[in-house]
């Protein structure tokens, strides 16, 4: 009977972590802060003089921090097709990213090969790159499959 208990309880939980979504207004905090992100980002790239490499590790951050409210905010009319179409679009973005992270090493690579002349050594993606890449198809994918519904 204990056992019983523990494994609903332990049900609960999951459930309560797989259907986390926040409140569809975040979806504009969302934009707001991916749109400022980008934003600064062209201003410290243009404007500000000299590196500082802390100002870009934060926008950064910021701009995935963005994406991923984005992400997990609700729809205003949210119904069990659009849970659905939800898990889908994280499902393709998840195996067009590891698709991403494993094939573009070597297309990077391929490509500097041609371009210098001379070849370069093989490198690997950053996490930025990756979960940027991976943020953007779910979104993507997300609003075509509603679209398309």
């Amino acid at each position: 009977m204990n056992a019983r208990k523990h494994i609903e309880c332990e049900q609960k939980r999951f459930g309560k972590l797989i259907n986390f979504r926040l409140p569809s207004k975040f979806m504009n905090v969302g934009i707001t802060i991916a749109a400022l992100s980008i934003v600064l980002m062209f201003v410290r790239a243009y404007a500000l003089e000299g590196e500082a490499p802390w100002l870009k590790l934060l926008l950064q951050k910021t701009l995935l921090i963005g994406l991923l409210i984005m992400s997990i905010s609700k729809d205003k009319e949210e119904d069990e097709m659009t849970i659905t179409l939800r898990s889908q679009s994280y499902a393709i973005a998840f195996v067009i990213g590891v698709v991403y992270a494993l094939v573009m090493p070597y297309i990077e690579f391929g490509v500097d090969s041609v371009v210098k002349s001379n070849a370069s050594e093989l490198k690997n993606l950053g996490d930025f790159q990756v979960l940027l890449f991976m943020l953007m198809i779910q979104l993507l994918f997300f609003h075509n499959l509603k679209r398309f519904r």
